[in-house]
């Protein structure tokens, strides 16, 4: 089935027959692995583990990382890991994509910052879908402002002892490791550190979370008490951890960003379908001029954004981009999908606050896009300020 990012690809320069065979390979996957269970693992609140192996066969786990870890990079790029989130999408489940690839903020801190032996011991497996690996930086007391984690990492005698919390945690409930921020050091952001914590490890206990959306991505409340941690988990230097998380945060934006462009289309293209069949006074819904109105102005901002999106990966790509930039286009992204998934719910009419359809769905995870991995208020305060606004 041509989509409407098919065609986008078709006619951008970003793109080529490499990203189609892409596209294909995860819409098979998709069709086989995922659509037909979806629903199920959504009133389950979780995935099931060999969801991970499966995908790791189908190389969806390890596109983009290192060959020496079992994932292919060879002659794959940034737009490749796009096009994959475009395809994941495609069931209109953000925590599909949100929990099958939670290794892809809880893995590169490791492999950017990490020790070689740090890499070999935990990369392959996770890659192999084996292991489940995710991100603690959020504390109940406080969610964007990392600079004032609280969680505390002690070293006494020959071991790391953790005290402390973490909160919204994705993956949480199943991951076998935490990429996790701690305090070794003094207040501020030149305190903070990060480190590899063992889930299964004693002193970590966990509160699965219920959700209004991304039901299939199992979430918690970490709680670590005592906690000890051997100094070679140690995620770079010691109190050298700030950088590693600002870095991660790029990478998650731009990501999010994307989602939010291809969950935009699920929700378009599912009222298109609806409004061409659809019948109302006497014709088809599409017929009437203000529902017309309404399909070409979500195509307009889908279309803006995605240019947008595009132009940032780029910049990933050639090594020139900047942290406003990411900021600034997660902004527009989410307030692009809260628009689309509204509009997109009135072409549904009442169809739409009935669960089943995918409207429904994406229109109750528009807020987890606008919240997560940095709000909207925090995302456009710190691009005043890194522009020179102040």
């Amino acid at each position: 089935m041509t989509t409407q990012f098919d065609q986008w690809r078709a006619r951008s320069p970003y793109y080529d027959e490499s990203h189609e065979a892409v596209a294909q390979s995860v819409r098979r996957f998709v069709a086989q692995e995922v659509a037909p269970h979806i629903d199920r693992w959504e009133a389950e609140g979780e995935l099931p583990r060999d969801l991970h192996k499966k995908a790791a066969e189908a190389g969806i786990l390890g596109l983009n990382y290192p060959e020496e870890f079992g994932g292919h990079s060879d002659g794959f790029d940034i737009f490749h890991s796009l096009t994959q989130t475009e395809e994941l999408a495609a069931v209109g489940a953000g925590g599909l994509g949100a929990s099958l690839l939670t290794h892809g903020i809880g893995l590169p801190p490791i492999l950017a910052l990490g020790s070689d032996d740090m890499k070999r011991r935990i990369a392959p497996a996770v890659l192999a879908g084996e292991k489940i690996i995710g991100l603690g930086i959020t504390e109940p007391s406080g969610g964007s402002d990392v600079a004032q984690i609280k969680t505390k990492a002690v070293l006494t005698g020959n071991k790391y002892v953790v005290n402390g919390s973490k909160m919204f945690i994705t993956s949480g409930m199943r991951a076998d490791y935490l990429t996790t921020a701690v305090r070794t050091g003094g207040p501020g952001m030149g305190g903070i550190s990060l480190m590899l914590i063992d889930m299964n490890a004693p002193g970590v206990s966990r509160t699965r979370l219920d959700k209004m959306g991304w039901r299939c991505s199992d979430t918690a409340a970490i709680h670590f008490d005592n906690v000890e941690v051997a100094p070679e988990n140690l995620i770079g230097p010691e109190n050298g951890g700030f950088a590693g998380i600002v870095r991660n945060f790029n990478g998650e934006r731009l990501g999010m960003a994307h989602g939010c462009c291809a969950m935009a289309r699920v929700a378009l293209a599912e009222a298109v379908e609806w409004a061409t069949n659809r019948e109302t006074f006497g014709k088809k819904l599409a017929a009437h001029q203000s529902i017309r109105i309404k399909l070409a102005d979500c195509a307009r901002q889908i279309a803006a954004t995605q240019a947008w999106v595009d132009l940032c990966a780029w910049q990933v790509k050639t090594g020139c981009g900047q942290p406003a930039d990411f900021a600034m286009l997660k902004v527009q992204a989410t307030r692009m999908l809260e628009h689309v998934a509204r509009e997109a719910a009135q072409v549904l009419g009442g169809a739409s606050f009935i669960t089943g359809s995918k409207v429904e769905r994406i229109y109750r995870e528009v807020r987890v896009n606008a919240i997560g991995g940095g709000s909207e208020e925090i995302m456009l305060d710190m691009a005043g300020r890194q522009l020179g606004y102040s």
